[in-house]
């Protein structure tokens, strides 16, 4: 019977997954549609490398802005709609950048991409969440990751293919095309993304304790609940933004800045500050960048398999980051031949994918019932202001002579990623035992990290804190 209801939930929750990791590779797609297309753009509109830097800059500076307050309305209304408007703005600005008669045009095309990439994280993490039990919710984190790398990986090929058959402008219109066909899917099936739909339980029981806590907690839950509108009205707005007080949600945002900074100096200047320091032919340059994302891929799913238990996440992003900044520091040293450069570029990103789930556990666990699309929001927008900051800076740096340096700031991110996580962790504290002693316990509460819900020996006091901090939080939604 247990086996049975166990392929009964991966099943319900194999399109889930499959739906939210296609379109988060369509988003890590449009990261990357502007930089493969500056040779033809630089030519068409004679613009320096600062103003095409200026692109990337506006594109992710937009989506950090964007993220933030994008989690706050995938909590009001609902991840579909959001994830649809996201990718409706995908391709308009693929169309606006085809048709675009100036740079000031390509300006607004990169506003719109980043506007439709704003909402993916808050949406995407809102749908897994809710719908993925915890036995497998590692699993669809690290699909959810090796999606966004294939996107990456996809993109430089497909719009270089397409603009060397018909041009630039050509290029965008096919990765307009993209995201519309997208979108029709998701609109297609977008009872998927209802957030609202619990987790299916993780192993056979949690159904009858669900149902025994339930009963035993619904008499003593009755005078909190009479009172629980009240207090939700008096203190709604100062609630939305209740969980930007927990120092875990910092220091996840500092983490993420890093983690962007360190994969920025990696994607943009990465291969050639390599090229420079061991003489790399131009042909393996192009490779550099390809290994680092498949292998970061392979990690991600070798990461899964780690991520199945929330308590061990600070230590797997923490090995898997000390390798990866070892590598970086080392690599101005070590006289790799310049056909073999693809192999550290390689080892980096299998560290770095390694630790790509456990990292968005350890958000997970920071977020309180109620406030994920927040949450995520906030955290997330780290990632694209790390990413419009990196590029500069370890430009100037290279600017002044000094390759060995973009490296050393790669690695000083990375180390600066191990203490942020650890001290994310400490400050939301050990997961509680009973989370992640069995499958059935793990796959009964609301969140990694979660405490169990209240059975009947918990009486009215533990419903009524239970209730306040639902209202404070300004979110009635059950998760568990």
């Amino acid at each position: 019977m247990s086996d049975r209801r166990t392929v009964a939930g991966a099943g319900r929750e194999t399109p889930v997954i499959a739906l939210v990791s296609s379109a988060h590779g369509v988003s890590h797609f449009f990261h990357l549609v502007l930089p493969p297309m500056f040779p033809w753009l630089r030519e068409a509109f004679g613009l320096s490398y600062a103003e095409l830097g200026l692109l990337m800059t506006v594109l992710f500076t937009v989506s950090g802005i964007g993220q933030a307050l994008a989690g706050f309305l995938v909590d009001r209304v609902g991840p579909a709609p959001v994830m649809q408007a996201a990718l409706a703005s995908f391709a308009a600005g693929a169309l606006v950048l085809g048709l675009a008669p100036s740079w000031e045009w390509l300006l607004v095309g990169a506003t719109l991409i980043g506007l439709g990439n704003a909402p993916f994280h808050p949406v995407d993490y809102s749908v897994l969440n809710a719908r993925i039990g915890s036995a497998r919710l590692g699993h669809a984190y690290a699909m959810h990751g090796v999606a966004g790398s294939l996107g990456w990986a996809l993109a430089p090929v497909y719009m270089v293919g397409l603009a060397q058959l018909g041009g630039w402008r050509t290029a965008f219109f096919g990765a307009g095309v993209l995201a519309a066909l997208m979108l029709a899917i998701v609109a297609w099936r977008r009872e998927l993304l209802d957030a609202r739909r619990p987790a299916p339980p993780s192993a056979a029981g949690n159904e009858r304790e669900a149902a025994a806590s339930e009963a035993g907690s619904a008499p003593a839950a009755a005078p909190a609940a009479a009172t629980a509108p009240a207090a939700a009205t008096a203190s709604a707005a100062a609630g939305q933004l209740d969980f930007m007080r927990l120092p875990a949600v910092w220091y996840s945002f500092a983490f993420f800045f890093a983690s962007a900074f360190a994969l920025g100096g990696v994607q943009t200047f990465g291969p050639e500050s390599a090229r420079q320091l061991h003489e790399v032919p131009l042909a393996v340059v192009a490779l550099c960048l390809s290994a680092y994302m498949l292998a970061s891929a392979v990690g991600m799913i070798v990461g899964g398999f780690a991520a199945t238990d929330p308590s061990r996440a600070e230590r797997t992003i923490g090995l898997s980051f000390g390798v990866a900044a070892l590598i970086a520091v080392s690599l101005p040293f070590v006289p790799w031949p310049g056909a073999m450069m693809p192999v550290p570029f390689a080892l980096m990103g299998l560290s770095a994918g390694i630790a790509n789930p456990s990292r968005d556990l350890l958000i997970r666990r920071a977020a309180p019932p109620g406030a994920t699309g927040r949450v995520y929001g906030v955290v997330y927008s780290g990632l694209d202001l790390g990413m419009s900051i990196a590029p500069p800076i370890l430009g100037l740096v290279l600017d002044r002579g000094s390759p060995a340096g973009v490296w050393f700031g790669i690695a000083i991110a990375q180390v600066l990623m191990i203490g942020l996580a650890f001290r994310a962790a400490g400050s939301v504290g050990p997961v509680p035992r009973a989370s992640v002693s069995s499958p059935a316990s793990a796959g009964s509460t609301a969140a990694a990290g979660s405490p169990p819900r209240p059975g009947p020996a918990a009486g009215g006091a533990t419903t009524a804190a239970a209730a306040s901090a639902a209202a404070s939080l300004g979110s009635g939604r059950r998760t568990a």
